[in-house]
């Protein structure tokens, strides 16, 4: 299993694309002070995914950077491996190679790919990775590299030719399926959505306004039908009951409760993603406030 030098085992998801970089990085640098170890991002017609970690793993010291994830429709095979290694050169232990086969509107309306057979296409992507040779970066460790694996054929994939899986919207029993069908030997990072407030009617609020977009994308429905939930659940925005279930919402011990549900179930990460009223808000104060129940190693 490729090396991660998590120093603790709660990190950030954040969707950072509206913000300066220079900006970016400098709340970078707090979220690896509060004692957060790692720090995820999308990537869906922003910033460049790789450009991105270079700039935040050069900007910190010890946080770990991770793409969730990449999109493989918007590189070659050949280019991701070549600056994943590089960045794990540069950065041993630090950067995480997080690869997705996006979804059907976005692959198809911006960058006028084909979303046929996902699974053959990342399979066949991971293969022509595998076959780029060791003189891209000869002194270099490659570094992790996990799927966004919602369904069983590709956890399975996740497990067989890459190093892990990172469920997004999933509830702690996903997590565990996941684990259980992975294994101990491979790594498991899982987001979780927070909405730090004890006012119920703002938390459904933000979960139904943060759902609105995943719950018109097949791959998620499928997702959520498969966790439990019925036809009444995945309607545009969620149900009160999908919204309850993959978001955290309340103070922040009962945050962190769910935040534990998701390790005990078998993350070695679990990356927040603080949800506010604005898609674009500063998820800063909510980490501040929801650090200490976390119990995170200050520096």
């Amino acid at each position: 299993m490729a090396n991660i030098n998590f120093s603790s085992r709660v990190g950030v998801w954040w969707t950072s694309d509206r913000w300066p970089i220079n900006d970016v990085v400098a709340r970078a640098r707090e979220i690896e002070n509060l004692g957060y170890a790692s720090l995820f991002y999308g990537e869906a017609g922003g910033k460049e995914t790789f450009t991105q970690a270079a700039a935040l793993l050069g900007g910190t010291e010890r946080l770990v950077v991770g793409t969730g994830i990449a999109n493989i429709h918007a590189r070659s095979a050949p280019a991701s491996e070549a600056g994943a290694r590089t960045l794990g050169a540069l950065h041993p232990g630090r950067f995480v190679l997080g690869l997705g086969v996006s979804h059907a509107p976005l692959v198809e309306h911006s960058y006028a790919g084909s979303y046929s057979k996902p699974l053959a296409t990342m399979r066949e992507y991971l293969r022509t990775m595998d076959a780029v040779p060791d003189a891209v970066e000869p002194d270099g460790p490659r570094p992790a590299r996990l799927l966004a694996a919602l369904g069983p054929k590709m956890i399975e994939l996740s497990g067989k030719a890459a190093d892990g899986a990172h469920p997004y919207l999933v509830t702690p029993e996903q997590t565990a399926s996941t684990r259980e069908q992975l294994g101990p030997d491979k790594w498991v990072v899982s987001e979780q959505g927070v909405a730090l407030t004890t006012d119920r009617e703002t938390g459904l609020r933000r979960a139904h306004q943060h759902l609105h977009m995943y719950s018109q994308l097949p791959n998620y429905r499928n997702s959520w039908l498969r966790q439990g939930f019925d036809e009444s659940d995945v309607v545009v925005g969620g149900s009160d009951r999908l919204a309850e279930a993959m978001v955290a919402m309340g103070d922040a011990e009962t945050v962190a409760a769910r935040v534990r549900a998701q390790l005990d179930a078998g993350a070695d990460q679990v990356v927040v993603q603080v949800l506010g009223d604005d898609p674009s808000a500063d998820p800063l104060p909510a980490l501040r406030e929801l650090a200490p129940a976390l119990g995170l190693p200050t520096s």
